[in-house]
């Protein structure tokens, strides 16, 4: 009995004997092979694991495509900053053409002659650890930052319901700030106002003067701060 099957042709007799039991097997062929040779084993699915995904639009992305995308926009970036008058290296963000500071001890309003040395020696130390300048006396010096300690002043929040003690404080420091070059006499930094505040918890321990010493630190990052290059 011979099994009529679309795309099969009969046993060939020079193949190897067909089996005992009197019938006759069909040989099927894929569309496109040979006849008479088979197609080894597994090789479509093979095929079919080798061939990676494409992305629609047939086309494989390039490997170098994404990283060139990156560099460009990195350099889109550096000259960017750069026409903004920053500069690439130590001391970028700060002005050309000045090297040394002296810094005048900070006159005050306050009876307390306690804050001004404090805030002087706060800003030194900022200066040095954070600018690329030098501080020099002032005869030396290019520059000159002075200022004045204007008002402290004292807020209390959040009073114990037992004690009717308040248990958060907050600490209000008042500034006048300028820097002015001496050799041209230009202003570099005049403000009339700069104001800090902070807060500290007495209930833990913190006392004023922990608060007081808070707001110095932060008042003179801000100071140093605004000796940054202008744009």
């Amino acid at each position: 009995m011979k099994l009529p099957v679309s795309g099969c042709h009969p046993w060939n007799p020079s193949e190897p004997a067909a089996p005992s039991g009197g019938v006759s097997f069909a040989v099927c062929e894929q569309p496109g092979s040979t006849p008479g040779v088979r197609p080894p084993l597994g090789a479509e699915g093979s095929e079919k694991r080798r061939r990676a995904p494409r992305p629609a639009g047939g086309r494989s992305p390039k490997p170098g495509a994404a990283r060139t995308a990156t560099v460009a926009l990195g350099l889109i970036v550096l000259l960017g900053f750069t026409g903004c008058g920053y500069r690439a290296g130590a001391g970028e963000l700060y002005r050309p053409g000045i090297r040394t500071v002296y810094v005048e001890m900070f006159a005050s309003k306050e009876f307390r002659r306690d804050l001004e040395f404090s805030l002087t020696e706060a800003v030194k130390k900022r200066i040095g650890a954070d600018t690329p300048y030098k501080l020099a006396a002032r005869e030396k010096a290019d520059t000159i930052l002075k200022g004045e300690l204007l008002e402290e002043r004292q807020a209390a929040f959040a009073p114990d319901f037992a004690s009717r003690l308040p248990r958060e404080k907050q600490l209000t420091l008042a500034v006048r700030v300028e820097w002015k070059d001496l050799r041209s006499g230009e202003l570099l930094i005049d403000q009339p106002v700069l104001l800090q505040s902070v807060d500290y918890l007495t209930p833990t321990g913190e006392t004023e003067a922990f608060g007081q010493q808070k707001a110095i630190d932060k008042l003179a990052a801000r100071i140093v701060a605004q000796m940054y290059d202008d744009w």
